[in-house]
């Protein structure tokens, strides 16, 4: 059973060339479900899994006090899994085909209004080479929506500056142009001709934001350096890596930007996952409406 999962791991890495972040969840489900197939029902084969050992696990996990949005996870995870081992011929039958995912319901991203990011991106020291590089990053982040994975995943290869523009790559290694904004412009500039050099030192990456020892940043150090970011600007609101994100969609919706050239530059596959934005707005302007008419 355990090779039959690392078979499947590689198909997603190889065949469907899923993002690592991904493929991590996927693996992280499917041990789970894999080890109480083994221990609690005592199934040693998956030829031998039935719809009522897939009910079984689910049941288990929502007593665990998982949520169903935890829950319709693992249900994707599982129905994938056993696609793709009816179809690779390990299975006679699919057991997770007629299992239905829960109902979730959508919550909307957190945002921050126009003071509290211009606080957030005014927040950095720019007389020191690492606070320089974190105002590239966020007013980075602000300029383009992009995640915080293509982020740190930047190299010097994808900046282009004197166009405007940079490229990343995005969930299942997709490719795209995210153009940029003058001041986001000016904050790159600033970064590379001020303080990239002074942390790279002798070190040789291509990488394009680098921390204190000259090395790539990571994903951490970046959700690290935001919450000292956050507490300098005194930001009550819980804050997330993908903050700044939502705030970049937001705000273009709400000065009218079209729904599709925002999900072009997001890189969503589905504009059903863009569309999560129109509600923030709706909500916001319901805010508003209850807070300033006077017969509200």
């Amino acid at each position: 059973m355990e090779d039959q999962l690392k078979d499947y791991l590689h198909y997603l890495v190889v065949e469907r060339r899923l993002a690592n972040n991904t493929i991590v969840s996927y693996e992280r489900d499917l041990k789970k479900y894999y080890l109480y197939l083994n221990k609690v029902e005592n199934v040693a084969s998956f030829n031998e899994v039935n719809r009522l050992h897939i009910i079984h696990f689910l049941k288990y996990l929502k007593e665990q006090g998982n949520s169903s949005k935890t829950l319709a996870r693992h249900v994707a995870s599982i129905r994938s899994f056993h696609q793709f081992l009816y179809r690779e011929k390990v299975t006679n039958s699919d057991p997770a085909v007629h299992i239905e995912s829960p109902q979730t319901e959508r919550a909307l991203p957190k945002v921050l209004n126009i003071a509290e990011v211009e606080a957030l991106l005014d927040a950095p020291q720019l007389d020191k080479p690492l606070g320089i590089r974190d105002k590239a990053m966020l007013e980075l982040l602000y300029a383009t929506g992009i995640r915080v994975s293509e982020l740190v995943n930047l190299n010097l290869s994808d900046i282009h500056l004197s166009m405007g523009f940079i490229r990343c790559l995005g969930k299942g290694s997709k490719e795209r142009i995210v153009p940029l904004g003058s001041v986001a412009t000016k904050a790159l500039h600033n970064y590379m001709e001020n303080a990239r050099g002074q942390l790279v030192k002798k070190n040789k990456t291509d990488a394009f934001f680098v921390n204190h020892h000259g090395n790539r940043l990571t994903r951490q150090g970046f959700w690290k350096n935001l919450k000292k970011i956050a507490e300098h600007a005194r930001i009550e609101k819980e804050l997330t890596p993908h903050t700044l994100r939502h705030s970049f969609a937001t705000h273009l919706l709400e000065n009218g930007a079209d729904l599709r050239a925002v999900q072009e530059m997001l890189g969503h596959a589905d504009i059903s996952t863009t569309q999560i934005y129109t509600h923030v707005t709706k909500a916001r302007l319901k805010d508003v409406y209850k807070t300033y008419h006077p017969r509200a």
